[in-house]
């Protein structure tokens, strides 16, 4: 198991070092001049003093450098946890930017993620042996798992928010209130969340029910269930072992589907201006704000690989048959 979690963690350290550089790469392609947009901001009418600023700020962004150079300090800098200076909100360090938002990200992500897993792994073995929820859990399964994260979005906070008027649908919170842990604050805070967290965790459902209800109803026709069912077994001893069977494809499919749902994640929050790293990156874009891009970007793709780090553990933790062809058992 040893060599089997090193070539992971081998694989996985190549996976980001490729994916850092494409994520530092990709705004440094982009059209228009960060430091110019930095300027119009500051509406200067003095040429000189103009010229001045952007002196300053070329060689403070470290844009005066070849380029090749400007990638070898990015990685020098990385590995002391600098990830530089954020243009839009100049002075402010990219690093306190980023970990402002990331509470609010996380507090999306992790909820819908395993909050539909499970219930969606749950749904659909029900359904699997009851015909009146495979008639009802089956549509509305394919449904929401072909609705795009963005309309959903859209569809709830124009139903739920501004039609019925039951939800915020923009915010973190009321921009009348100071965090604190007074009731007040937490409920405007549940308040704002609830929208944004019903479109993600809706649209992931859906898969997971459509894709445990099939995996269970093909354990039961394998031949250990046939063959249990011939030895006088027990239905519900049957369906145990085809439920934890079934279970070994969704725990992979979880690993495969995180991508989509961090994706999923930034448009949420773009659509309620949530304030996590999907508004981050909005506004990154739109002031071209090169070093804010690539920190937010550097945490998505952290986050995944990690989490696909760890969903790999799981697996060979949950599947014996694993673990014995690590030890070499099976060949």
């Amino acid at each position: 198991m040893r060599k089997y979690f090193a070539r992971k963690i081998f694989v996985y350290a190549l996976t980001f070092f490729v994916a850092v550089t494409i994520n530092w790469m990709i705004p440094r392609f982009m059209p228009g001049d960060p430091v110019q947009s930095r300027l119009a901001r500051a509406s200067l009418n003095n040429p000189e003093a103009s010229q001045a600023m952007r002196d300053y700020y070329t060689s403070v962004f470290g844009f005066d450098l070849p380029i090749w150079q400007q990638y070898l300090n990015f990685w020098g800098a990385l590995f002391k946890g600098d990830l530089g200076i954020s243009v839009w909100l100049f002075p402010t360090p990219v690093t306190d930017v980023i970990l402002r938002a990331v509470p609010f990200s996380l507090g999306l992500l992790l909820p819908a993620i395993l909050l539909s897993w499970v219930v969606g792994n749950r749904f659909g073995a029900y359904a699997a042996r009851s015909k009146w929820l495979d008639n009802t859990v089956l549509p509305v399964g394919y449904v929401l798992t072909a609705t795009p994260y963005m309309w959903l979005a859209l569809l709830l906070a124009w139903g739920l928010g501004i039609v019925a008027g039951w939800f915020p649908v923009a915010g973190a919170y009321s921009f009348a209130l100071r965090p604190d842990f007074s009731w007040m604050f937490v409920s405007s805070l549940v308040q704002h969340w609830f929208l944004p967290f019903l479109s993600m965790f809706l649209v992931a459902l859906g898969g997971w029910a459509i894709g445990m209800r099939n995996m269970i109803i093909y354990e039961l026709e394998s031949e250990y269930s046939n063959y249990l069912q011939a030895l006088g077994a027990p239905r519900r001893l049957i369906r145990k072992y085809a439920f934890r069977n079934a279970m070994l494809p969704q725990i992979t499919g979880l690993a495969v589907q995180l991508g989509t749902v961090v994706a999923g994640s930034l448009l949420t929050e773009i659509v309620f201006s949530y304030p996590g790293l999907g508004f981050l990156i909005l506004q990154a874009i739109q002031n071209q704000d090169f070093f804010l891009l690539q920190g937010a970007f550097l945490f998505i793709v952290a986050g995944v690989l990690i989490a696909n780090f760890i969903i790999d553990i799981v697996y060979v933790l949950v599947d014996p048959r694993t673990r014995i062809q690590l030890q070499g058992g099976v060949k």
